[in-house]
């Protein structure tokens, strides 16, 4: 082999080294690697779970197998009982979100576009979103009663929070530049606002709703736990009163399965509508 071939293998060479790297790094083998990496922890504690109960680590009274909370579930679906409490809890968060949004939306605008209407309201909201969920149950009790009204107003108050928050920290983060061009080119504010605070600051608003949604459904569940007699917080209560644990677990896999879907599909639904924001910011 002559000098001058070598020459050029040693050149070519960084070149060759790095190009599985670039053929692995495609978008379809980032999304496998993510998706199988995401299924390891879940994975190896289904097994460690599974091997507990094959070596009866822990009694099979307080933690059921795997098999027997999956034939649990199964069984609640087939019945048409889960179901039924699952689409009572949907009502419920349906409701006490709408709420928070008809209330917070307006609110944390508010507070993004008027310093001295946020000097006033905003260490008032502050103080009053550091009470829990909890902290509000024995006082709504008294004024609301027991029933459906009390599920709303709690679960309302704690979608209301990062709703606010989201909204207010969104529209204060729009940079200045942007009012700045708008302005030179004789924006009015409706105009501003439509076409420059709002777009600019939906990202944050939408992180808002979904972090709202997020804890609308976890408040739903507290909620349901502590003053009800149906929903898919009553299920877990009553399977632990009954001491039916493969119950409690079997809706406790229901509670998580359907708070990452709904999580999943504001999600999808975000990436979809601040698709534009690639080429517009």
């Amino acid at each position: 082999m002559s000098i001058y071939a070598v020459s050029s293998l040693s050149r070519a060479m960084p070149a060759l080294q790095r190009l599985p790297l670039r053929l692995s790094s495609g978008p379809l083998q980032r999304l496998g690697r993510a998706w199988l990496t995401a299924w390891v922890f879940p994975l190896t504690l289904l097994a460690l779970w599974q091997l507990a109960s094959v070596r009866q680590w822990v009694p099979e009274q307080v933690l059921p197998a795997p098999a027997q909370v999956w034939a649990a579930l199964s069984e609640l679906w087939t019945s048409g009982e889960l179901g039924s409490h699952l689409r009572i809890s949907m009502q419920r968060v349906a409701a006490g979100f709408g709420l928070a949004l008809a209330l917070g939306l307006p609110l944390g605008i508010g507070l993004g576009l008027s310093a001295t209407f946020r000097d006033y309201v905003y260490p008032l909201f502050k103080a009053l979103a550091q009470v829990p969920v909890i902290g509000w149950l024995p006082l709504l009790i008294l004024l609301v009663g027991i029933d459906e009204e009390l599920k709303f107003l709690l679960i309302a108050k704690a979608a209301l929070v990062p709703i606010v928050v989201n909204t207010c920290q969104g529209i204060q983060g729009v940079p200045q530049r942007f009012v700045e061009v708008a302005r030179v080119y004789g924006f009015t504010r409706r105009q501003l606002l439509g076409r420059v605070v709002f777009p600019a600051a939906t990202a944050a608003i939408w992180n808002g709703l979904r972090y709202g949604l997020t804890h609308a459904w976890l408040a739903l569940v507290v909620v349901e736990l502590l003053a009800s007699s149906e929903g898919i917080g009553f299920l877990i209560v009553y399977g632990r009163q009954l001491f039916q644990l493969d119950v409690v677990l079997a809706a406790v896999v229901a509670v998580g399965a359907v708070g990452f879907a709904l999580d999943r599909l504001l999600a999808l639904a975000e990436a979809r509508l601040l698709r534009w924001r690639r080429t517009g910011f």
